[in-house]
């Protein structure tokens, strides 16, 4: 993961060095509200993302954002296991409260369905599609003490991280309100390409399933 990290980030300075002058440059900001549609991990949270576009035409251009999320929280109904049969009782029904943020790093194309990236006096429809890198963090905090010598858990008590790889997909509305910038709103979804298990996920699979609406400010430098 780190060398494809490493090399991601290689090919985008590259891009952009090689691309930049030729370019017009736009940095934006928003702030964004973030859900988590996967069952048994459904949250709602907040955040803000930081993105730089780069446009060749009027209609075209590539992007790379920065994005962060606060805490979202849920918990489960769990169960944890004896490991031997001498071991009274059998079961420990417990719920497991979770919090969970991460950071993610997308690059790819936006392509302008309506309107121009310039355009001063009429309202703008984009779209974009690309991939990503997401960098979780989650806290999992047991409602009961649990011996792990003696019981098996779904789930790890405590602090763990885990990545995962995305292709992110989004539409945006955009208008201009004057001195070079412009309001815009988007949806975005950031689907997971990559499932790597983590004992402090008791979901993995496609997982989480992130979307977002998003409302900012874009300046056209």
């Amino acid at each position: 993961m780190k060398k494809l990290i490493g090399i991601s980030l290689f090919n985008i300075l590259f891009f952009i060095s090689a691309f930049s002058q030729k370019a017009q440059l736009s940095l934006a900001t928003d702030v964004s509200l973030f859900r988590s549609f996967k069952k048994d991990q459904r949250y709602w949270s907040l955040g803000q993302t930081v993105t730089g576009h780069f446009n060749f035409t009027p209609a075209d251009g590539f992007y790379m954002w920065f994005a962060y999320s606060g805490n979202g929280k849920f918990d489960n109904q769990l169960a944890a296991t004896a490991k031997s049969v001498n071991t009274i009782p059998q079961e420990l029904n417990y719920t497991n409260y979770s919090k969970l943020r991460f950071n993610h790093i997308s690059m790819g194309w936006k392509h302008y369905l309506k309107g121009a990236y310039n355009a001063e006096d009429r309202w703008n429809l984009y779209g974009y599609a690309g991939f990503g890198l997401m960098f979780g963090i989650v806290n999992n905090t047991h409602s009961v003490a649990i011996d792990s010598a003696e019981y098996s858990v779904p789930i790890w008590n405590g602090k763990g991280k885990f990545k995962r790889l995305t292709l992110d997909l989004g539409l945006g509305y955009e208008i201009p309100i004057g001195g070079y910038s412009y309001f815009y709103m988007e949806g975005r979804v950031l689907l997971p390409t990559t499932d790597y298990p983590s004992n402090y996920l008791l979901v993995n699979e496609n997982a989480p399933l992130i979307g977002s609406v998003n409302a900012g400010l874009r300046i056209l430098f």
